[in-house]
């Protein structure tokens, strides 16, 4: 089970950085779109979401790497 877990975590770094991609596409063309909703929806995509959804997914991941979560019988 800790090898699973390990190997996950791997996966949710991964994960960490394809969304990382994906917002960083998604965000910034609505940012530099020059009307008021589109930048205001690209701050909220670039500036909370992308930190909050990369660097949770990303410090879980390396938790799981590094073996904070395995059970000790």
């Amino acid at each position: 089970m800790n090898a699973i877990k390990r190997f996950l975590g791997i996966v949710w770094i991964l994960l960490a950085v394809a969304m990382g991609y994906f917002l960083v596409t998604f965000g910034w063309p609505k940012f530099i779109s020059g009307t008021q909703d589109g930048v205001v929806f690209g701050i909220i995509i670039l500036f909370v979401l992308m930190p909050l959804i990369v660097l949770g997914l990303g410090v879980f991941g390396y938790y799981a790497i590094i073996g904070e979560y395995t059970q000790e019988d």
